[in-house]
């Protein structure tokens, strides 16, 4: 009796399963594309870290920006309005060269001849470590191309209520929409936390860096740059490559001469080689010395800043995105 019970028990476990994997395989929590039965052409309100799994694959878009919250403020429509090119906003916070690289594998997955690509390189990218390790949880397996690695994540909990609640989406009358071009102005947010001229954020920003070098950051290899130098190599010829080395604020600049500042050094001259890799290619370097970066009024942290230095900064992406186009 026992063993009968044990087998029903097993097949009634694996139809459970295999019900389940069916239904979230066609319900397509995060609307991958990989079952388009239920697609409904829009990108349900959700975090960028799976919301970029729909928008990285819109065909209305032909140029992205990747990188993470320090390129965050740079406006899509701000560029599509100076280049023509409709762009689509794929950073992702608390990212660094593991998943970004994954995100840009799977944009140019569904844009093998994208018009232009722009990619913030910042500090993470210095790592030593060639695993290129993430610091936050990041679903890789949703930007994989292997089909079991896909259907285990749709085993994850928290990918089941993503079904449920993708379904109820669906079914809704009023479906809650977010920004399909990726836009989200984190600004107000910083705002509401305070006073920019008091103590949380002045503490934030004026604290001074260590001498020494980055922990896990001082060289002399810095493998990202030779993966992404074999993205860059693969690309059409004619897509605009823009390099950005995203604004610091001065107090988070390392003092010339420093181990700091020669391990950063060394590793933008790395990936500077990497854009190299590609021709029709231009850096656009926020670091470089101005008074923008002493002024406190245009920066919440040493690397978070606000509209009134993203803004030129986004004209100065559009600008040398127009002059690789322009180049025979």
């Amino acid at each position: 009796m026992w063993a009968g019970f044990a087998r029903l028990f097993v097949r009634t476990a694996i139809g459970l399963l295999a019900g389940y994997l069916a239904l979230a395989y066609l319900v397509d929590p995060y609307d991958s594309g990989r079952s388009t039965l239920l697609s409904a052409g829009a990108v349900r309100q959700q975090g960028p870290r799976t919301a970029a799994a729909s928008r990285g694959r819109d065909p209305a878009f032909t140029g992205a920006i990747f990188g993470n919250s320090h390129i965050q403020l740079v406006e899509p429509a701000r560029l599509t309005a100076a280049t023509g090119i409709p762009f689509v906003q794929l950073s992702v916070p608390a990212t660094g060269p593991g998943e970004q690289l994954a995100l840009l594998a799977w944009f140019l997955r569904h844009h093998p001849a994208p018009k232009a690509v722009i990619l913030s390189v910042d500090e993470f990218w210095c790592t030593s470590d060639p695993a290129l390790p993430n610091e936050k949880p990041f679903p890789f397996w949703l930007y994989g191309d292997e089909t079991l690695v896909y259907l285990r994540g749709l085993l994850r909990f928290s990918v089941a209520q993503e079904v449920v609640g993708r379904i109820g989406w669906l079914l809704g009358p009023r479906r809650k929409r977010a920004a399909a071009d990726g836009w989200w102005d984190y600004e107000p947010d910083y705002l509401r936390l305070g006073d920019l001229d008091g103590e949380r954020f002045r503490a934030a920003r004026e604290a001074p860096v260590p001498d020494a070098a980055a922990p896990g950051q001082a060289g002399p290899d810095f493998p990202a740059s030779g993966r992404l130098g074999d993205a860059l190599a693969a690309l059409p010829a004619g897509t605009a490559v823009v390099m950005v080395f995203p604004p610091v604020y001065a107090a988070g600049i390392p003092r010339p001469g420093t181990p700091r500042a020669r391990a950063g050094a060394a590793c933008r001259a790395a990936m500077a080689a990497a854009l190299a890799r590609h021709g029709r290619s231009a850096l656009v370097d926020g670091r470089r010395e101005r008074p923008a970066l002493h002024d406190p009024a245009l920066f919440f942290d040493q690397t978070h800043y606000r509209h009134a230095l993203a803004r030129p900064l986004t004209d100065e992406i559009a600008a040398a995105i127009d002059r690789l186009r322009r180049a025979p």
